[in-house]
């Protein structure tokens, strides 16, 4: 693996590890609590830390002179993003967390198509292969009896 390959695997794969102890965590933190409620406390606390994070690591910068093309985009990935948690908390308060995770992850297959249509990525056939494993197993754990 060339340098750059393996830093983006580190991270991707890191950010697996957090993602697969956010459902875990969040299963457990939704008992008892509206998950639409939870989510709110959720970003909450992670727009704190995430907000001291980039002031002490110094790279705060002033968001007017962004782009418009850039704020549209990172407006549109917000919205994106709070509407998936608060679908993924809703399916956490009412599903097996060992359940719901891998169909969320579908979203690896909806990337991937995505990808290809609006960013003109071309998965090779192994690469194709492996995304329809993944929609596969999806549908596998989406229609267990």
């Amino acid at each position: 693996m060339t340098t750059t390959a393996s830093s983006w695997f580190f991270w991707a794969a890191l950010s697996a590890c957090f993602a697969a102890l956010t459902a875990i965590f969040a299963k457990i933190g939704i008992q008892g609590v509206d998950s639409d409620f939870a989510t709110l406390i959720r970003t909450v606390i992670i727009t704190v830390i995430l907000a001291a994070f980039v002031w002490f690591a110094g790279k705060w910068s002033d968001p007017r002179m962004l782009s418009s093309r850039t704020l549209l985009f990172l407006s549109l990935s917000a919205l994106a993003t709070g509407a998936s948690w608060v679908c993924y908390f809703r399916a956490l308060q009412l599903g097996e967390a060992s359940k719901v995770a891998p169909v969320d992850k579908f979203s690896l297959v909806l990337v991937a198509v995505f990808a290809f249509a609006f960013l003109g990525e071309r998965p090779s056939v192994r690469e194709w292969l492996g995304i329809g494993l993944v929609a596969c197993g999806v549908l596998v754990l989406a229609f267990k009896r």
